[in-house]
């Protein structure tokens, strides 16, 4: 039986989840009738809903235990956050806030999110370890660079993973960052960034390149919103809200002004990589469309320490126009969102 956190899956992704099976395989199944949606054939594309009753063929629990899946009968939904505990076989992150399904926790530093080569360690690895037997195993809805801390959504439902990454695609979530930076930031206004930025190898490696408009094909517009927030010495400490989520954005963004981040070992400058310690970019706040605020400082220490959450950064009333899609942001001097 569906149940109500799968509810609005299709077919074949509500098998694979359950299944832990191969897409072709469940695909012929689903194609030569092996599996029956409320008695019925179905398409592959067919979406279930909560209390739907799903047919499979004889052999396919047992194929599934061996793949280590969660019994179909018997999976139960991930209703609660984990409760904080080191100790625990599978650590997670703390839980920052909930708005139903979904979960705001605290990326450190360090974990990815997602699995990757060199690293099976990841956010999504032990949500899905500790939730094992859930019916739907909490997913991350966006991502965060490794070395990136701060505010990450998991859904805990398929609508919520669904919901989330709409609000993503029509820019309605609405996420900014603080980050410490090389160099004196010579801009006292609130100043949008536009780039184009695409991929480029170098030494065998891929990096984000800042590139001229129509110089390369497959560059896309990055915008983000910068506003100084302190400079010291020769360092500045920046609040960004992001427009756009293109790969590496702002640490590529900042450093093609001549403001690497501190501590990037990619894209900061080389004499420097070595002696700037972990790399100073934290995902600060994450505001959900219906207005819900989840936010958090970073946990660094020393001269680098955030004491005081800064406010909510809002779009000046001239750049708003250069903005697409601005509607979904608040005008400077209106704080209700």
């Amino acid at each position: 039986m569906v149940g109500e956190a799968e509810s609005g899956q299709k077919i074949l992704q509500f098998l694979q989840r359950r299944l832990n099976l191969p897409p072709t395989l469940l695909h012929r199944w689903i194609r030569t009738g092996q599996v029956r949606l409320n008695g019925g054939r179905c398409k592959p594309f067919a979406r279930v809903q909560t209390g739907d009753m799903v047919r499979l063929p004889p052999f396919a629990l047992k194929m599934a235990a061996q793949s280590g899946a969660a019994p179909i009968g018997t999976a139960n939904p991930a209703s609660t956050p984990p409760e904080p505990d080191q100790n625990a076989a599978v650590p997670l992150p703390p839980v920052v806030g909930t708005e139903g399904p979904i979960w705001a926790l605290f990326k450190p530093a360090g974990l990815p999110t997602h699995p990757g080569t060199g690293h099976s360690d990841s956010l999504a690895t032990r949500l899905a370890a500790r939730y094992a037997q859930a019916a739907f195993k909490p997913t991350p809805a966006h991502r965060l660079d490794k070395d990136t801390s701060g505010i990450l959504l998991v859904a805990a439902s398929f609508e919520a993973l669904r919901r989330l990454q709409e609000a993503i695609r029509e820019r309605a979530l609405i996420k900014e960052y603080v980050v410490w930076v090389h160099g004196r930031w010579s801009w006292a206004e609130t100043r949008l960034l536009r780039h184009h930025l695409c991929k480029e190898p170098e030494h065998g490696y891929e990096k984000m390149r800042s590139v001229g408009v129509g110089t390369k094909e497959q560059a896309r517009e990055a915008l983000c919103l910068v506003r100084p927030l302190r400079v010291r010495g020769h360092e500045s400490l920046l609040l960004v809200r992001l427009f756009t989520g293109r790969t590496h954005q702002i640490r590529v963004q900042l450093a093609s002004l001549g403001h690497p981040v501190l501590g990037d070992a990619k894209y900061g400058p080389p004499e420097r990589r070595a002696q700037t310690g972990p790399m100073r970019l934290h995902a600060l706040r994450v505001i959900l469309p219906g207005g819900r605020v989840f936010a958090c400082l970073p946990d660094w220490t020393g001269e680098h320490a955030v004491g005081v959450l800064p406010e909510i950064m809002t779009v000046p009333a001239d750049l708003r126009p250069e903005v697409p899609g601005a509607g979904s942001f608040p005008l400077a001097g209106n704080e209700d969102i």
